[in-house]
């Protein structure tokens, strides 16, 4: 097997520090004189590297002030998804949220399968975002504390996981599951609905390469509209 060229290998290893999230978004990329003393080479493999990156969306260059580690996009597939503090303001309509529970905890069994770990720590958020105060849908969350230990930090009152998430941590891959469900008691006194109502369970995994990075289900009364399209 023909050995990675050393502009493939600066380009990887910049990449496996974006996508690890040593690098977040934000962060300043080495200059390129740097990154020609650590690698021994000229400007022009050290260019060609931050090149691909910028081409793939993971760096973005600044005039004057350098390469940076390019905020995460959100992905379309054929079934749109938004962070749902963004579908609520964009409705035109004030997003609240009210967070049920929130607990840092070793990862339980049904976490594990979720998550497709062998143990660890996991976040479990359940929340209730509101539109114009009426509630709009019932969110339940595992984020991989391995993956995103940050997330153990922030105040998720203040701002929403989705939202937080899409803004913060790179993925690779996600995958959805959309199924209608009866409101059990607990989702009809939070939707403000009649037990047994048709609801639509929204329920999404993000990973990062082979990892696991979170899971959600979002539950929506019945009404909710879901928007798809279709891709030639």
């Amino acid at each position: 097997m023909k050995p990675a060229s050393l502009h493939d290998r600066i380009r990887q290893d910049i990449e496996s520090r974006i996508m690890s999230g040593a690098w977040e978004a934000g962060h300043r990329i080495p200059p390129e004189h740097a990154l020609m003393a650590d690698y021994d080479c000229s400007r022009m493999t050290v260019n060609k590297a931050i090149s691909a990156l910028v081409e793939r969306g993971l760096i973005e260059r600044r005039k004057r002030a350098g390469s940076f580690v390019a905020a995460p996009t959100v992905h379309r597939a054929a079934i749109d998804i938004p962070d749902i503090a963004a579908e609520i303001e964009g409705q035109g309509r004030s997003h609240g949220l009210v967070m049920l529970d929130q607990a840092d905890r070793e990862a339980e069994a049904a976490d594990r399968a979720l998550l497709a770990m062998a143990g660890g720590r996991v976040l479990a958020l359940t929340c209730l975002h509101r539109a114009d105060g009426a509630p709009f849908a019932l969110e339940e969350r595992l984020i991989n504390l391995a993956m995103v230990p940050a997330a153990r930090t922030i105040d998720f009152t203040r701002e929403s996981p989705g939202r937080w998430l899409l803004g913060h941590v790179p993925w690779t891959d996600a995958r959805h599951r959309i199924t209608a469900i009866a409101a059990t008691p607990v989702i009809a006194g939070n939707l403000d609905l009649e037990a047994g109502a048709p609801c639509l369970s929204i329920e999404r995994w993000t990973w990062r390469t082979a990892e696991r990075i979170t899971y959600v289900r979002q539950i929506y009364p019945g009404s909710h509209a879901l928007t798809a399209r279709f891709i030639a």
